[in-house]
This record gives structure tokens, C-alpha cells and sequence, in this order.
């Protein structure tokens, strides 16, 4: 098989001309942005074209050559044109008559319709029958496959399919060139099958569009006015009814979190499976199949071929001290969504836009601290309450980062003050776990130990839910750059510290699952012991895996799935495509 002609990575791939005749902003997330993700109709499509995309057969490289009595059968044959500005690679290719017949490989039936296909696959197949004209072959029609009945269904290259073509060629690439994403569908069928539905969210974001009196029109994706005032973080969004917001995407994320914190162990590759080995034993194993992230605590190694496997999969390797501090992590290349980035850099230098953003998620935090207090408090008085309640009023009307970063801190003290009075161990079992205050670096009682241990587990969590967005976890908004900080990682975390990592303290206390045996003691500092961490992971991962209600869009999802949505809206606010970010807070 040979090349018709050499392939430029500017033109426009017929597949991306599919896209966008079935969904515009499908082909600019895949297209321009570089999303990508797997649901099952991707698998079985794959499976559907695993003949195909065997490269066999040769084509003529002149097309005087192809004769009546030409016979081609070849598969993955690749054909660009720069004059239309597009390439594909076609499934099969085959000869009738001195013409060549483009032939395009789809996993279902053939749909009850008068053409007999759909119109972007029509579309599809009709391109790449211009782009073999563009190369001096003879092409008047092209097929269409379908797996799942095995029908043939033939796409005359009618010219009024031919002018639709190439206009829809057009606009699809100004849409490319426009660096505007368009809206969602609204409530489109077409979505609870789409794979990039979790990263789109198409009822999410008409949802917040609709509900805020101060959203863009559905058509307009520009950025936020910075100039105007900042729309009022605490102000309730209309409940949404069923019908507004779908759940698309699954509850929980199935793949684990694998922990590795014996010292000196080794995690290798055998086969599909990740081995967890001491002295070359085997301790423990899972699939790589199943693995979401790898956390390695301390001087544990990583062979090259699991960490190439990992890489490969687009799996984030954690690095953490043996004491559980974050101190480098092992990702693939960067996410191919530069538009993001860009954003985000023009967004950090916008101090209306951080204001804006901080106030959010400060706002978030001390309403969630609110609502642990008022859930969990023993004999708490009302004045707690109201001192909290007050002060993140406050806070949502501050003017500079600097005050705001003030009422946070007097928040966080009034917070830590009634923070015992979450704490349900009899009189005899209170002293270990007295606690007078937040400190730290290091802990000097077991409670900051625990305390500081969750933290470094949520931020971890969140700066791996911001790599897979998209963003540069090290550049915030709230939280200022400063070397080998993950500071937009501590800008989400703030809504999320009181909901999940304070909760783990207060359940492993109070269901004694760590105890005081759990912690060593040195100069005054503790730190939790290997037995201490195993106990708290295990609830962290309980935590994250727990189904809560999402307060603006009303369906449950686990809290490791909400931090991938906080990170996509915050995402949808720095492209302008929603107005205000919303920080998750429970009722």
C-alpha cells in the first residue's frame, strides 16, 4: 500500500467533518481542544474497524493507472488535498469501472431513512470521494458499511451533496479558526451517548446558563466583563427539575486509587497487572485496567516498563514523602487543551476575575465549615453559628485578595475554636485527641497530625481532577504563585476541606478507628504511624467514594466525581462560557 498523497497536520480530517454535522461543539472539543474519552460505543467502534485500520492492498499512485480492469481492494488508505484543505484516511477502498469507491466502516444498522444513511456519515464519505477527485481519481459515489446488519449503503455524489460538503468543509473550519466553543445541545438524545459527554456537560452548563438572570445569550461564548461587578457568589440558583439536568455520566469513577507505603517495596508489571512486591514477593496486584492514580509514599521504586504503562494510559503517578507530603508528580504529556491554558494565564492576570474566583471558593469553604458545625456540634452555641454566618457574608462582598484572605483566616479560627465539639469519644478516650487549635509544620498533637495528613490527600486529589481538565495546577487564582506550590489545587480544595478531609478526622475519631497507638511522638511533633495512615486512607477513599447530592444540578455522584466537575466548571467559567463559578456546598 502506498500513500496517495503526504498528509499536512493542518488540514481537516473527514472524521472531524462527521463531528461537526452531528454536533458542533463535539467537533470543537475534539478538534480544537484535543478531548478525547472512551465510552463503549468507542470500544465496539474500534473493534468494528479492527480490519480496516490494517494497512493492506496498493493504490496507483497515478491515476491514469486505474482502468476498467483495474482491481483495488486496499484498507487504510490515506488521502489529503491542500487546495480543499482536508485529509482522510478511508476504511476501505475499492474499484468499479475505472472509478474508485471510498467505503466507510460504521459499528450499527443501517437507520430507516430515504438516503439510507445518516447525513454526517454522508457527508463523511462524500469527502473523501472529493479529496480522490482532487487527486485526478474518478470517484461518482462512495458506501457506507454497517457492522451491526451487515448492509451496504451507496452515497451518490450528487451535486447538491457535493455543494453541502464542501460549505459544511467551510464552516467547520471557521469554527476552528473562531476559538469561540458553541453551546450545548439542549437536552439532545444524542448526548447520553456521547463520550465526551462528563467533560461537555451539555445539561449542566445550559442548566447554570439558564438560571443565572445575568448569563450570555446560548450563542455567545465570550469572555466574562471583568469591568462589571462581580455576580454574588451566595446567591441561589433556581432547583433544577429532572427533566433540566441529566445525570450522562457514571455515579462513581471505577477506576482505584493504589496506594504503595511499605518502604522498600517495588511496583512492577506483569503482564496487564500492577504487582506490589517486597523482595521480589508479591504483596498485592491490580489490573492495569482498573488503576485511576498511583501514590507512592516514601522509598518505594517503580519499574520503567509499569511507569511507560502508566504514562501510556494517561495514569498520574503520585510522589509523596513517607509522612505523606506531595512532593512531585509523573504524568504524561501535558493535556493537549493549550486554548485552556491560555485562559487560564490571561485569567491569573485579571485581579477583578480572581477576586471574583477567591471569593467563591472562600465563600464555599465557610459555608461547608458552617454546615459541619451545625451537623456535627455537640452543646455548640448559637453564637458560633452566627459568627460563621457573618463573616462569609463578608467575605462574598470583600474588595482585595488581601481582605479577603483576613476574614479567611478569622473564619478558620472561629471554625477550629468549636471544631472538639465534633469530636464523640467518651471522658476516659478524650485526652489523645485533645485539641486547642490548628497547627502545623509539624503537628504538635494527633488531631493536627490527621488534620494534615487529609490536607495532602485532597490536594493531590484535586490536582489530579486539574490535570485531567486541562489547567496548570501551579498557576491560582486565590492562592498566589510561589515554587513547587499547586496553587489552583489549593484554590479548589478550600470548599472541599470541611466535606471531606475534616469529615475523615471526625469519623476515624469518633468510630475509633485510629487511636493513639496509631501515632509516634518526636520533640514535641506527631505523625501518624504506617498502621495510622493505612486506617486514614481507607476512610479518605470511603469518603470520596460516598454518592452526595450535587446542590445545583440535583443528582448524586461520588466526591471524587464532583472534584472533575468543579474543575470542568471552573474550566467553563475561564472560557466565558458560563458566568460565575459556583462552589459546591451541601445543604
Amino acid at each position: 500500500m502506498s500513500d496517495i498523497i503526504t498528509l499536512s497536520p493542518e488540514w481537516l480530517p473527514a472524521r472531524m467533518l462527521n463531528e461537526y454535522v452531528y454536533c458542533p461543539r463535539l467537533f470543537y472539543l475534539e478538534y480544537v481542544q484535543r478531548e478525547w474519552a472512551e465510552n463503549l460505543e468507542v470500544v465496539e467502534g474500534r473493534y468494528v474497524h479492527r480490519r480496516a485500520d490494517a494497512a493492506a492492498g496498493r493504490v496507483p499512485t497515478r491515476a491514469a493507472a486505474v482502468t476498467s480492469e483495474t482491481a483495488i481492494h486496499a484498507r487504510s488508505v490515506e488521502v489529503g488535498s491542500e487546495e480543499l484543505g482536508a485529509l482522510a484516511i478511508i476504511d476501505v477502498l475499492e474499484s468499479d469501472n475505472g472509478e474508485l469507491v471510498p467505503v466507510d466502516y460504521k459499528r450499527g444498522a443501517a437507520p430507516d431513512t430515504p438516503e439510507g444513511a445518516w447525513e454526517p456519515e454522508r457527508i463523511q464519505v462524500c469527502l473523501q470521494g472529493l479529496l480522490l477527485r482532487a487527486n485526478g481519481y474518478a470517484s461518482s459515489y462512495g458506501v457506507i458499511y454497517y457492522a451491526a446488519d451487515k448492509t451496504r449503503a451507496r452515497v451518490d455524489f450528487t451535486p447538491a451533496l457535493v455543494a453541502r460538503t464542501l460549505q459544511l468543509l467551510a464552516d467547520a473550519r471557521a469554527l476552528a479558526a473562531s476559538g469561540v466553543a458553541p453551546p450545548p445541545l439542549v437536552h439532545s438524545n444524542k448526548c447520553p451517548r456521547c463520550s465526551l459527554v462528563g467533560i461537555c456537560l451539555p445539561d449542566e452548563i445550559n442548566h447554570l446558563r439558564k438560571a443565572e438572570a445575568s448569563a450570555p445569550a446560548p450563542t455567545d461564548a465570550a469572555p466574562l466583563p471583568t469591568e462589571a461587578p462581580a455576580p454574588d457568589a451566595s446567591a441561589p440558583l433556581p432547583a433544577p427539575s429532572r427533566r433540566e439536568v441529566r445525570r450522562l455520566m457514571p455515579a462513581r469513577d471505577d477506576n482505584k486509587a493504589v496506594y504503595v507505603q511499605g518502604q522498600g517495596y517495588t511496583l512492577g508489571l506483569k503482564g496487564d497487572v500492577l504487582e506490589i512486591r517486597d523482595k521480589a514477593q508479591t504483596v498485592d496486584a491490580a489490573r492495569l485496567l482498573e488503576v485511576g492514580q498511583v501514590n507512592l509514599f516514601g522509598n518505594v521504586q517503580i519499574s520503567a516498563q509499569a511507569l511507560r504503562q502508566l504514562a501510556s494510559r494517561e495514569t498520574p503517578i503520585l510522589h509523596l514523602s513517607y509522612g505523606g507530603w506531595l512532593q512531585a508528580v509523573t504524568t504524561p504529556p501535558p493535556h493537549k487543551n493549550i486554548e485552556l491554558r491560555r485562559r487560564q494565564f490571561q485569567a491569573a492576570s485579571d485581579p477583578a476575575l480572581c477576586l471574583q474566583l477567591a471569593k467563591g471558593f472562600v465563600g464555599g469553604k465557610i459555608r461547608n465549615s458552617r454546615l459541619m458545625l451545625r451537623r456535627n456540634g455537640r452543646a455548640l452555641p448559637q453564637e458560633a453559628l452566627t459568627q460563621l454566618a457573618a463573616l462569609r457574608s463578608v467575605a462574598e462582598r470583600s474588595d482585595t485578595l488581601a481582605s479577603l484572605l483576613g476574614v479567611e483566616g478569622s473564619a478558620a479560627r472561629a471554625y477550629f475554636e468549636y471544631f472538639p465539639a465534633m469530636f464523640k469519644l467518651p471522658p476516659e478516650e478524650a485526652p489523645p485527641f485533645d485539641f486547642t487549635g490548628r497547627n502545623r509544620r509539624p503537628p504538635k498533637d494527633p488531631v493536627n497530625a490527621l488534620l494534615s495528613f487529609g490536607y495532602s490527600l485532597l490536594v493531590k486529589e484535586l490536582l489530579v481532577a486539574l490535570i485531567g481538565v486541562g489547567f496548570d495546577p501551579y498557576l491560582g487564582f486565590y492562592h498566589q504563585p510561589r515554587y513547587g506550590r499547586p496553587a489552583l489545587a489549593l484554590d479548589l480544595m478550600e470548599e472541599f476541606r470541611p466535606l471531606v478531609a475534616d469529615s475523615v478526622v471526625i469519623t476515624v475519631i469518633n468510630n475509633g478507628e485510629i487511636g493513639p497507638s496509631d501515632f509516634i511522638e518526636r520533640a514535641g511533633a506527631f505523625a501518624l504511624k504506617a498502621s495510622g495512615r493505612k486506617a486514614f486512607i481507607e476512610a479518605f477513599e470511603r469518603r470520596l467514594d460516598q454518592l452526595v447530592t450535587h446542590p445545583v444540578f440535583g443528582y448524586q455522584v461520588s466526591y471524587r466525581r464532583i472534584f472533575e466537575i468543579q474543575a470542568r466548571l471552573l474550566a467553563r467559567t475561564i472560557m466565558g462560557e458560563i458566568p460565575r463559578y459556583i462552589p459546591f456546598t451541601t445543604r
